[in-house]
């Protein structure tokens, strides 16, 4: 692996002959031409191979308890570092982490050669865990689906150094990807948004609420320990009958001890104008819940979405010279050109394809 920025080859890719290449990471499954990024903007495509952007790349830390996740049912009375990077597959109309999920300006920084956020190898990720206290590494903020190369090696070296992992996802995932990182993850955070499929068109429109689920059940089945949440936003998915259903999913594929956490929506991004969902709501879809024979119901009035915004300062977790964290991350790879622009549409911004095809 690099020890400054350099694009890392993504790990799930099927080059064409043609020159383009499919991303296997997620269900999104983009084809992308030379020079294109996919939905997450994350990995690029440089003349026939797929990279991710990303790699190393911190856009958040945060020490907490592992409940804050929340995962109440591994090493209940642990703390985590929580570690996000740039990009995800979904856009989420409620969004608290807009500027890390989406990322636009941060990628974009990236592909322009430009970015000055901090680059972190994992061996630095792990050595900082390690000084901070802390009993395991949690990837959230963003979707760790779009950085799986990095999320791995962090994850190899955690177990080594007698860490637990955590992995927070919205589990539009693929099976290869799972099957990746089952040896690697102990534990799945991941949302049960809606059981509709027009819900989930509406902030990913090639998802199904089937692909999900299955997703889930196949991280249960892999032996990765699952807690699931649902997220109550008003008008939304706040329908009694339909939390219900997510109950009885949940008892029916991974188990009456299973634990499902109910937490509340905070108006944000395009939907400020919802109002915080109801006490009462939340309350009735844990009872719910627990009528049908699951026997760990968490109803939370206090936690929504894992949130970056209140996080301190990357650099302040770090204890790595200051100037190299902010070093201006260029990728130096021959494929990249002195300039260090890796997308296409950049390229001819600058008047560059005219030399480089």
């Amino acid at each position: 692996m690099p020890q400054t920025y350099q694009l890392v080859e993504s790990m799930l890719q099927q080059p064409l002959a043609n020159g383009d290449v499919v991303c296997n990471l997620c269900l999104w499954r983009c084809r992308l031409q030379h020079g294109q990024r996919g939905f997450c903007q994350a990995h690029v495509n440089r003349n026939g191979t797929l990279y991710n952007l990303s790699y190393g790349i911190i856009s958040a830390i945060e020490v907490g308890p592992i409940s804050h996740k929340p995962v109440y049912h591994y090493r209940p009375d642990s703390t985590v570092m929580s570690i996000g990077s740039y990009g995800c597959n979904f856009r989420c109309k409620g969004c608290h982490n807009l500027e890390i999920s989406w990322g636009v300006e941060a990628l974009d920084k990236l592909a322009r050669g430009q970015s000055s956020d901090a680059w972190v190898t994992p061996a630095q990720m792990v050595e900082t865990a390690l000084k901070h206290k802390v009993d395991g590494i949690a990837f959230t903020y963003s979707e760790p689906a779009v950085w799986l190369e990095y999320v791995v090696e962090v994850s190899k070296l955690a177990h080594d150094a007698g860490l637990f992992t955590v992995y927070v996802s919205n589990s539009f995932v693929t099976d290869e990807a799972l099957e990746v990182m089952a040896p690697h993850i102990d534990v799945l955070c991941s949302d049960i948004k809606s059981l509709s499929t027009e819900f989930y068109r509406d902030i990913c429109p090639v998802s199904t609420v089937d692909q999900v689920l299955a997703s889930i059940k196949k991280a249960a089945d892999l032996g990765i320990h699952v807690e699931t949440r649902t997220n109550v936003i008003p008008t939304k998915n706040d329908d009694l009958d339909e939390l219900h259903r997510i109950a009885e999913w949940i008892l029916n594929n991974l188990g009456a001890d299973s634990a499902w956490h109910v937490t509340k929506f905070f108006p944000a991004y395009k939907l400020s104008h919802l109002p915080a969902t109801d006490n009462a709501i939340i309350d009735a879809a844990a009872e719910a819940g627990r009528a049908l024979g699951l026997h760990n119901v968490y109803g939370h009035t206090d936690i929504s979405c894992d949130c970056a915004t209140e996080n301190m300062p990357v650099s302040s977790w770090l204890e790595l010279d200051a100037d190299a964290i902010n070093e201006v991350n260029q990728c130096a790879a021959p494929c990249c050109g002195d300039e260090g622009i890796l997308v296409k549409k950049f390229e001819r911004e600058a008047g560059l394809l005219e030399v480089r095809k």
